[in-house]
């Protein structure tokens, strides 16, 4: 995984402000493999927060990332609450290929 600990702690933390405290996050895509090199961080995010509540929270979170880890190109998926069984394709491969942080 290409991302400190430092960067993964701020991650969490960020999240468990704008999400308060009601979402798992996980590092999926490029960034997740040693061998490679660059990339954007891609963060996937499960809540159980309803949308109107979520989308809110989502915006929070690119803020507070961009003050924390700077100047970066941080691309942010969240399935929210009242989702019900939708399950685009983007949630099983974020979730399969990707980390727990």
């Amino acid at each position: 995984m290409r991302l400190s600990e430092e960067e993964r702690s701020v991650i969490r933390e960020a999240v468990g402000e704008a999400f308060e405290g009601r979402a798992r996050v996980w590092l999926f895509g490029s960034r997740v493999d040693d061998a490679l090199r660059g990339g954007d961080i891609d963060l996937y995010i499960e809540t159980d927060l309803p949308f109107e509540r979520s989308f809110p929270a989502r915006t929070q979170l690119g803020l507070l990332l961009a003050e924390r880890l700077g100047e970066q190109k941080i691309d942010i998926v969240v399935r929210h609450g009242d989702m019900g069984g939708d399950r685009a394709p983007i949630y099983g491969v974020a979730r399969e290929t990707g980390v727990l942080l």
